[in-house]
C-alpha cells in the first residue's frame, strides 16, 4: 500500500515498525457539542483505512482521544450553568451515538486527556529540564519554538512564513510570539490541577502528545486527522513529541480535506453549518457516511441536498444489487437441486477476479475509495448484463459475486443495515409458502394467457404490501419497506 505523506508530500509505500502490526493515532473531538458533518469526514475516512489494514491481516491498534477540557468546554459549562466535566461527558456519549450511526469500528483506546494529567505533566517537566520550555511569573509555562530547528516541516513553511500568517496573542511574558502554551494558569473559577508551577490545566496540543506516547509509543506508524489541523495543532505536537523523546513522533502523517456547503467553505459566520444528528435525521447517517469516502479524502467534497439526494440513491442501488444476487443465488441453487451437475461460467468468474483487482489496487492507490467505488459498480453493472442475457452462472460462481460484494462494502463500512432488505421472509415459513403458492398460480396463469387471473393474483399480493418483480431468473420479491 501506498501512502500520502504530508510530511514529505509524495507517496510512500507503507512499511510497519513491527511486522503485521499497526500504530494509528487520530485527532479525537473536543467534546462540548454535537460532532458537525465536518468531523464526520476523519472519523469515516479514517474508519475505512483502519478496516482496509485489517482486512489485509494487520492488527492495528486505533487509539482516539476525547479532549475533556478545553476554553470551549469551559465557556459552554459557563454558559449553561453546569460542572465542566458533565458538558463533556455528555457529548462523549452523543458522539457514540453519531459515530455508530455512521458505522465507525470502537477505538482500541479512547483516552480522555483528564484522565493522562500525570502524564501530561511528566512531558511538560522533561520539556523545562531539556531546555526546551519554559514558566513564567503567572505560571503558565510554554514551549519555546526555535529551539526545534526543524518547526515547521509538517506544513512546509518556514517561522518567518508562520509568523507573518499567524493570529498572535500579544503576550509579554512569551520569549517568542509564536513560542505556544503546554499549561495554562486557571482563572478564577475554572477546573484546575495542581501542578509544580500551580493550579491550572493543559494546552490542547501537548494532550495529542502525551496520549500518543502513552498508548502507542514513541514513534507511531500512522498519525492521521483533517487538513485544519496541520498547522498549529499536528506542527507543535511534533515539536513537543520529538524534542522531549529525541525520537520521529510519526513515520507518516495523513490529511483529510475540507468539507464545503453548496460550494462555500461551512462555518458557523455563513450560517452554513451542519451537525451530523440534524443531516442524518434527513437523510440517514449511512448517506452521510457513503458522502465521505464517494471521493479521495484528500479532495475536498460538497455538501448539498442534491449530492446528499445522489448517495441515497448510490445506496439504493448497492442494496438492491445485493437484494438480486441473493435472489439469483436462491433460484440457481433450487434449480441445481434436480441437476445432476452445473455449468460453471470461466469467462464470468475472470471478469469478476477483474474487479477484485480493480477494487484493491485502488485501496493500495493512497486509499483511493471514489476509484475503489467505481469498481464496485463496474461489477454490478458486469454482473447484471450476463444475468439479462440469460447466460448460464452456477450458483458457486453467484456465491463468489455475493462474497466478494460484502467483502467489498463491508471494508467501505456500508450497507450494515440488512433489516432494510427483507427478501424471502416474512418472519415465518407457512406464509412464505402461501406467497411462493400465489407466485406460482400467477406463473401458471401467465402461460395460459389468463392475464385477468394473473393481475388479480399480483394485486392480492400489492394488498399484503408484496412486490413482485419479473426477471429472467424468474419471479423475485419482497416486502415493500414503506
Amino acid at each position: 500500500m501506498y501512502i500520502y505523506n504530508t510530511l514529505t508530500g509524495k507517496k510512500e509505500k507503507f512499511i510497519p515498525i513491527k511486522e503485521g502490526k499497526v500504530s494509528i493515532y487520530a485527532c479525537g473531538p473536543t467534546v462540548y457539542n454535537y460532532i458537525h458533518i465536518g468531523n464526520a469526514r476523519p472519523m469515516c475516512v479514517f474508519d475505512v483505512l483502519r478496516r482496509y489494514m485489517e482486512s489485509q491481516k494487520y492488527t492495528v491498534d486505533f487509539v482516539q482521544n476525547f479532549t475533556d477540557i478545553d476554553d470551549k468546554i469551559i465557556k459552554k459549562a459557563i454558559e449553561e450553568k453546569e460542572y465542566y466535566k458533565d458538558i463533556s461527558e455528555k457529548y462523549i456519549k452523543e458522539y457514540k451515538v453519531d459515530a455508530n450511526g455512521l458505522n465507525i469500528k470502537e477505538a482500541t483506546r479512547n483516552p480522555k486527556a483528564t484522565e493522562n494529567i500525570g502524564k501530561i505533566l511528566d512531558m511538560i517537566s522533561d520539556l523545562i529540564k531539556k531546555g526546551f520550555a519554559y514558566s513564567v511569573k503567572s505560571g503558565d509555562v510554554y514551549f519555546r519554538m526555535k529551539s526545534f530547528k526543524e518547526y515547521g516541516k509538517l506544513s512546509h513553511q518556514s517561522t518567518d512564513e508562520l509568523m507573518s500568517g499567524a493570529r498572535v496573542n500579544v503576550d509579554d511574558l512569551k520569549e517568542d510570539p509564536l513560542d505556544f502554551a503546554l499549561w495554562k494558569t486557571a482563572k478564577e473559577g475554572e477546573p484546575f490541577w495542581e501542578s509544580p508551577w500551580g493550579k491550572g490545566r493543559p494546552g490542547w496540543h501537548i494532550e495529542c502528545s502525551a496520549m500518543a506516547m502513552e498508548y502507542l509509543g514513541k514513534t507511531i506508524d500512522i498519525h492521521c486527522g483533517g487538513q485544519d489541523l496541520i498547522f498549529p495543532h499536528h506542527e507543535n505536537e511534533i515539536a513537543q513529541s520529538e524534542c522531549c523523546n529525541g525520537a520521529k513522533l510519526a513515520n507518516y502523517w495523513m490529511h483529510n480535506g475540507y468539507i464545503n456547503v453548496d460550494s462555500k467553505k461551512m462555518s458557523k459566520s455563513l450560517g452554513n453549518f451542519f451537525t451530523v444528528r440534524d443531516v442524518a435525521k434527513k437523510y440517514g447517517y449511512e448517506a452521510i457516511r457513503y458522502l465521505m469516502i464517494s471521493s479521495h479524502y484528500r479532495s475536498p467534497i460538497s455538501y448539498s441536498i442534491d449530492v446528499m439526494e445522489q448517495c441515497k440513491a448510490s445506496l439504493k442501488r448497492l442494496y438492491n444489487f445485493r437484494e438480486s444476487l441473493e435472489f439469483w443465488l436462491k433460484k440457481r441453487t433450487e434449480q441445481q437441486k434436480n441437476e445432476k451437475s452445473e455449468n460453471s461460467n470461466k469467462n464470468f468468474e475472470i471478469s469478476i477476479e477483474k474487479f477484485k483487482i480493480k477494487f484493491y489496487n485502488s485501496m493500495d492507490d493512497d486509499l483511493n475509495t471514489a476509484d475503489a467505488l467505481a469498481a464496485i459498480f463496474e461489477m454490478i453493472k458486469n454482473v447484471n448484463i450476463i444475468i439479462s442475457r440469460g447466460e448460464e452462472v452456477s450458483s458457486e460462481s453467484l456465491k463468489k459475486v455475493l462474497d466478494l460484494f460484502e467483502e467489498f462494502t463491508e471494508i467501505l463500512g456500508i450497507l450494515k443495515d440488512k433489516s432494510d432488505i427483507k427478501t424471502f421472509s416474512l418472519g415465518n415459513e407457512q406464509e412464505n409458502s402461501e406467497i411462493e403458492n400465489l407466485i406460482k398460480k400467477r406463473e401458471e396463469a401467465r402461460k395460459n394467457k389468463d392475464w385477468e387471473e394473473a393481475d388479480r393474483i399480483r394485486s392480492l399480493l400489492k394488498s399484503k404490501n408484496i412486490i413482485l418483480e419479473d426477471t429472467p431468473e424468474g419471479v423475485k420479491w419482497k416486502i415493500n419497506p414503506s
